[in-house]
């Protein structure tokens, strides 16, 4: 990413990696992935939003974001972003809700290539049968504390 910003900042679940462009937040990993302290407002902001969303504080986000995706990537993530805080819908309800009620499986893809954790929420997409699984760092374990911090009361 041309002219990227990025810092690492500590939260109560361990490290987030954030990124933007200097106006939108582009990226939000669990995990260190470099970068230092910074002035970038939207980092800043995207740093002080995340930890209270950990707290327990924050339910929802007030943040420029630009994800970078194909166009069902972002359609798919539209959706995620629509999903209530403490609530899921599973792999199929999301393919549906995004106007392929067939592509359960590339909702999959869609979901695990979310570059914006938490923000685009797809920790609260599960499988029919369970949990499902969860390709950023910290893996399925991070998805359940996660669907912890909002009370979400379904089956792990």
């Amino acid at each position: 990413m041309k002219n990227r910003l990025s810092f690492t900042f500590e939260t109560d679940l361990g490290p987030f990696t954030a990124a933007s462009d200097g106006r939108f937040l582009k990226e939000l990993r669990y995990g260190r992935g470099g970068g230092t302290e910074t002035r970038d407002p939207v980092l800043t902001e995207t740093a002080r939003q995340v930890r209270e969303y950990i707290s327990g504080v924050r339910r929802d986000f007030d943040l420029p974001i630009a994800p970078e995706g194909t166009e069902f990537m972002k359609k798919v993530w539209r959706v995620l972003r629509r999903i209530p805080y403490g609530e899921v819908l599973t792999y199929g309800e999301v393919a549906e809700a995004a106007g392929s009620p067939w592509g359960a499986r590339a909702v999959g893809g869609a979901v695990g290539s979310n570059g914006i954790l938490i923000i685009i929420p797809c920790h609260r997409v599960v499988a029919k049968n369970g949990l499902g699984g969860f390709s950023g760092e910290g893996g399925v374990e991070l998805k359940r504390k996660l669907l912890e911090i909002e009370n979400y009361r379904g089956a792990f």
